[in-house]
């Protein structure tokens, strides 16, 4: 054996409902945590960066792996259902295409056949690739715990860098998007500092819907650039009630800017990150707006 650290003892449980996850997770306390995809907490426990004591394996519950789609109320997804599995499915590429924007980025094949959209989110970092994705198409999570069942939208989801609302016992089961609507179009964009690390810079989702030549609603979401994703209200105003043109997207793309409030890194520095808030921002709303006029703008990944 090397001299790299071994993983953690611990005990993996597999349970079959729900309420029964719900029990394991409040009995273990801190120390138990959901196992979905594992690209996450795998590492985390093998780096000893938290006490892990108990994984609570929860792919073996229907609903968590479940991906429900319906024109009237929405796709639902559950919180374990791997990426590869979003990128496959007719109705997500037909009706969410930036849904597959982030899914197809999510390290490389081996690692898309296990990471989640909800182990994504609750790994809850500021450089999400998910996230920003989640926050433009108005998802909600839905959580259950020893309390019973809550939503919270995505946007508040997150409190700091590795922390969100989850409290002991509760976990996140599904997401939900609502259905979309005619004239409506939404992309998902990332800078990252080279192909060997997976990590972004920045990254941005920008989403619109369309009365003819119009903005009737925007949302712009923006990720590493803050403690946590942002929802970028100011970029939404300048862009509603407006045409969707060079102007109003420039004047979104400075109020991204004045947004992001980064820090200095290895990746990237406070500068640049700036930069890249409005660039991205900029980019993204060009390709939402592209995509709700029916415009073929293909997925980054290539899926």
């Amino acid at each position: 054996m090397g001299k790299g650290k071994r993983l953690q003892a611990l005990t993996v449980e597999r349970p079959a409902t729900i309420q029964e996850a719900v029990q394991l997770l409040n009995d273990g306390g801190d120390t138990a945590k959901v196992l979905a995809g594992g690209t996450d907490v795998i590492v985390i426990a093998r780096s000893r960066r938290r006490t892990i004591d108990l994984l609570v394996d929860v792919k073996h519950i229907p609903e968590l792996t479940a991906i429900e789609w319906d024109p009237g109320s929405g796709l639902t997804i559950g919180a374990a259902a791997p990426c590869y599995e979003l990128y496959g499915n007719a109705d997500i590429n037909a009706n969410y295409p930036a849904i597959i924007d982030s899914a197809s980025l999510i390290g490389g094949t081996g690692i898309q056949g296990r990471a989640s959209f909800g182990g994504n989110l609750c790994n809850s970092s500021p450089s999400g690739d998910t996230i920003p994705t989640q926050i433009v198409l108005e998802a909600t999570a839905n959580i259950v715990g020893p309390g019973g069942e809550r939503s919270v939208p995505v946007e508040d989801f997150c409190t700091g860098p590795g922390r969100n609302v989850l409290e002991q016992g509760e976990f996140l089961v599904s997401l939900h998007f609502p259905a979309p609507e005619a004239g409506g179009g939404a992309r998902f964009l990332r800078f990252i500092p080279r192909n060997e690390m997976d990590i972004a810079v920045c990254n941005a989702a920008s989403a619109v819907k369309l009365d003819g030549d119009t903005v009737r609603w925007a949302r712009v979401s923006l990720g590493a650039v803050a403690p946590v994703p942002l929802l970028v209200q100011e970029a939404a105003d300048a862009l509603v009630g407006n045409p969707l043109n060079d102007d109003t997207i420039a004047a979104a793309a400075e109020a991204s800017r004045n947004a992001a409030s980064p820090i200095d890194d290895m990746r990237g520095s406070i500068r640049q990150r700036k930069h890249l808030s409005a660039v991205l921002t900029t980019r993204t709303l060009e390709q939402a707006g592209a995509r709700a006029r029916g415009e073929n703008v293909p997925s980054v990944g290539g899926h």
